[in-house]
């Protein structure tokens, strides 16, 4: 298995391509730059996952969509946000593509398979109303839930202090300390480091 993440967007998301056994997910393609298409080249992008429907994070499905043949994923609950990322572009002064609508809504439970890698999917509510996580064996994929010393903003559509907080409390406290998170924004961490140090989780 292999983990590759692409700083995007003026926004600076982070874009991971996890590949396995010669299979790829794509993971909030915010731009589908050079690079990204360059190391998805050989593999076969089994689908294409939007942790959230926020501009950002979905701006570069309509390039990834029709370079990869892949399918589309997000929660249904971000379906909306989704189908208004044009529109959340031009509140920032950017100009970004529609996005294909999704071939998959995705729930809590589902699993997405990419050769032997087994991504289980949770509904992680708080910065958004439809946000997912993706968590594999050892790692998750967080969004913009968790970050390094930070929580996601709850002062966009959709968000919610307490739920967010409620979230991080049972979907993503409740992993070992040492699951290695990949956030949405900023370096990597680990689930025990943001138990001991992130500021927002006291008493969590």
């Amino acid at each position: 298995m292999k983990i590759q993440s692409f700083e995007v967007t003026p926004f600076f998301v982070n874009c991971y391509i996890l590949s396995d056994g010669g299979e790829a997910i794509l993971i909030d393609p915010g731009e589908y730059t050079p690079q990204v298409q360059e190391a998805l080249a050989g593999l076969t992008v089994k689908i294409i996952v939007n942790t959230h429907g926020h501009c950002d994070h979905c701006g570069g499905n309509a390039a990834a969509v029709q370079d990869t043949n892949a399918p589309l994923a997000i929660h249904a609950d971000d379906r909306p946000m989704l189908q208004a990322i044009v529109a959340q572009g031009q509140m920032f002064g950017l100009r970004i593509t529609a996005s294909p609508e999704p071939d998959r809504l995705l729930a809590e439970g589902d699993v997405i398979e990419v050769g032997a890698v087994r991504l289980k999917v949770l509904h992680a509510p708080g910065h958004s109303l439809g946000h997912i996580l993706l968590a594999g064996d050892g790692f998750v994929f967080a969004g913009d839930v968790l970050f390094s010393g930070s929580i996601g903003r709850t002062d966009l559509p959709g968000g919610d202090y307490s739920q967010l907080i409620n979230s991080i409390r049972t979907k993503l406290l409740t992993l070992p300390d040492e699951t290695v998170v990949y956030s949405g924004h900023g370096p990597d961490t680990t689930i025990g480091a943001e138990r001991r140090t992130n500021p927002f989780l006291a008493g969590a």
